[in-house]
């Protein structure tokens, strides 16, 4: 009997499911369970409207009272974040990401951790670090150049620009897509697909792509990010940045 595939869902959908610790490290405890299921694949998507919008911003700004304060809790959310990406990329079976409405900041990792991924069709993809003045997280810049070449992932960081689901399908950041309400069938077929083959085979695969030796280098590189946030989260820029935000989303 074939192995079916494991869904885990970002689940605070009245806040677009925004990262606070709490939420990253539910993910890290169902991504290791998922693990031990030995499925033929694992899908992650999102409740609601959104896959995910990245840190939560008012998480930040309840920790805003000390900078010694708002580092420590940057540094437990995003080092929390980097350790699921992380935690992705050694998953022992392909992993598949559902984006089934707006990814921004830092989630954004937990798409770029993904082999094959869907996307609706009126979903997106933006960094938005230069309108609030935090630095790259979530593989920005530890992730992304590998994938679409360093002028592009520059050029789309500088610009903020918003990418739609077609130019990420060009960029090869997105395997295929339509209708939200379609993106589990799409799964579903992929998941068939894997059953055409050996498993093994594709956990070989997978596990020569993202070695130990490379996932040492995104370590690295997620860790330069990190710190990065860290010395700039602090500074009186990024306090306004988030105020400034916040207030335009009200």
């Amino acid at each position: 009997m074939r192995k079916g595939a494991v869904w885990l869902w970002l689940n605070r959908p009245e806040r677009h499911n925004a990262l606070v610790p709490a939420l990253v490290d539910d993910l890290r405890a169902a991504i290791a369970a998922a693990a031990e299921r030995d499925p033929a694949a694992l899908v992650l998507s999102g409740r609601g409207d959104s896959f995910s919008t990245g840190g939560d911003l008012d998480g930040f700004l309840d920790h805003a009272g000390s900078q010694d304060q708002l580092r420590s809790y940057a540094d437990l959310l995003v080092g929390g974040l980097h350790e699921a990406i992380l935690d992705l990329l050694a998953f022992p079976a392909p992993v598949m990401a559902a984006v089934n409405g707006p990814v921004t900041g830092g989630s954004t990792g937990l798409m770029l951790a993904a082999d094959l991924v869907a996307m609706a069709q009126d979903a997106f993809v933006q960094p938005y670090y230069s309108m609030v003045g935090f630095g790259p997280d979530g593989g920005w810049t530890a992730l992304l150049p590998d994938r679409i070449g360093t002028a592009r992932a520059l050029a789309i960081q500088y610009r903020n620009t918003r990418i739609g689901a077609i130019e990420a399908q060009e960029l090869g950041l997105v395997s295929g897509g339509g209708p939200a309400s379609g993106l589990a069938g799409l799964i579903d077929d992929w998941v068939g697909d894997l059953g055409k083959g050996y498993a093994q085979t594709h956990q070989a695969t997978r596990q020569s792509i993202w070695d130990a030796r490379r996932r040492t280098d995104v370590r690295q590189r997620l860790d330069q990010e990190k710190n990065r946030f860290l010395d700039l989260i602090g500074r009186q820029g990024a306090l306004e940045g988030m105020k400034d935000f916040t207030r335009r989303r009200a």
